[in-house]
């Protein structure tokens, strides 16, 4: 089956192979600047699930399509109409509470999906850039941006505290709690510039067309290393990031007392010693 064929289900998210190994998915709502409806994270999620167990993908590229938007976080309007943000009917205090609780907690694990997808993820952003598009960026691998980007932590804005993620994972990113509670307080823009200072972005582009150009650079550089040492990788990394050094160098050990035992060792040493490109079996 093509890569078109298997992924070509999905009414929200465009999806291509522009490189061997190489997922580029776009966020395809651009009407509505990419705004996020329930539908849309629901889908966001199996996609992201199916991705990750795909042997024919080995690097994922997130954008947005248009050309004014990464995503401008959750539609609002919609949300509000649909009863989302304020359950509607006779409940009680603590049924409205239960409603709305299971409701974040399956929003949170959709937004999951994409940090626990077992393939690196690169996500690229342009334009608005807010809100919902931290917590999607912050579950990525490796954020690029355009020159245009806009930023924020918008929720304080519409009279919440942010509850999908980038409360959790942006202080992890970044490494400055005054910086997080710098823009997550006072919900004010930031562009790119500030972005690649602070750490959030690795890398700032002239447009949106040479950062998706150089994310897929990257996914196709990466897609031609060990699957094994890559998956590995990030799944070490991300354990690090939650854990104490004593618990992640016990983990690695374990992974690796399997890990190891992998062809793929042995292909990337003969390579090198005969200075040819090592090719890795599917995982």
């Amino acid at each position: 089956m093509s890569f078109t064929s298997a992924y070509s289900k999905y009414q929200y998210f465009l999806t291509s192979s522009p490189a061997p190994y190489v997922a580029h998915i776009q966020i395809n709502r651009p009407t509505k600047l990419n705004a996020f409806k329930e539908a849309m994270w629901l889908e966001l999620r199996t996609l992201f699930n199916q991705l990750s167990v795909d042997p024919d993908v080995r690097a994922v590229v997130l954008s947005g399509a248009g050309d004014k938007a990464f995503t401008a976080g959750l539609d609002v309007t919609e949300a509000s109409q649909n009863g989302l943000l304020n359950p509607e009917g006779n409940l009680d205090g603590a049924r409205k509470a239960a409603k709305l609780r299971r409701h974040i907690a399956e929003f949170q694990e959709c937004i999951t999906a994409v940090e626990k997808c077992e393939k690196p993820v690169i996500a690229v952003m342009h334009g608005i850039s807010i809100g919902l598009a931290i917590d999607i960026s912050c579950c990525a691998d490796v954020r690029v941006c355009a020159a245009n980007t806009r930023f924020a932590v918008k929720e304080v804005d519409i009279g919440l505290a942010a509850d999908i993620g980038t409360l959790a994972r942006l202080p992890k990113v970044v490494g400055s709690f005054s910086w997080v509670k710098d823009i997550a307080l006072s919900a004010r823009d930031f562009g790119a510039e500030e972005a690649l200072r602070v750490g959030f972005v690795s890398q700032v582009h002239e447009s949106k067309e040479k950062a998706v150009e150089a994310a897929v650079r990257m996914a196709a550089f990466i897609g031609g290393k060990s699957p094994v040492a890559v998956q590995g990788t990030k799944e070490v990394l991300n354990h690090a990031r939650d854990h104490a050094v004593e618990e992640n160098l016990k983990y690695v050990g374990i992974w690796n007392a399997a890990a190891l035992q992998t062809g793929d060792v042995q292909a990337a040493l003969l390579s090198g010693m005969q200075k040819r490109k090592p090719t890795f079996e599917k995982l």
